[in-house]
């Protein structure tokens, strides 16, 4: 355990999270997802909520603020305008954590071919569908100019 650390940051996926660049994605994939064979590196919380994984992952990790969209959701097959319940609960955590875009849907088959490159994919125990989101880590500003 470590202060101010979210507990469900283990090492694992402390170490991913860190390693990760401007630009890198990582996916954030319910109970269904087909996880295993479709991932570089996979992280598993079975167990665990998407939306409590992301606001865990929000507490440590930026978002992309020079692209239109640093987070990503799979539409809802044959309902692509359909919000769904566990999306809006990832939009909160989005917004608590100062994500100045909305979350851009994607088609079913796009979202699975982004997630297969995306650098990891946290598999989790959501059980709702849908319950899939995918986020693009931005940098983090320098201190001003000749402060260390």
């Amino acid at each position: 355990m470590l202060k101010g650390i979210d507990p469900l940051l283990g090492p694992e996926l402390l170490a991913i999270l860190r390693a990760m660049g401007h630009g890198d994605e990582i996916a954030i994939v319910d109970a269904n997802f087909p996880a295993a064979s479709s991932s570089r590196r996979l992280v598993r919380l079975d167990g665990v909520a998407a939306p409590e994984v992301v606001r865990a992952i929000l507490s440590v990790l930026p978002l992309d603020t020079f692209v239109p969209h640093a987070a990503f959701r799979m539409q809802v097959v044959d309902r692509p305008d359909e919000v769904p319940p566990v999306v809006r609960e990832f939009e909160g955590h989005l917004a608590a954590a100062n994500n100045p875009s909305a979350i851009e849907a994607i088609e079913r088959f796009a979202f699975y071919e982004r997630a297969r490159n995306a650098y990891a994919v946290v598999a989790t125990g959501e059980l709702r569908y849908w319950g899939n989101l995918i986020l693009k880590k931005g940098p983090i500003a320098p201190k001003a100019q000749g402060k260390a």
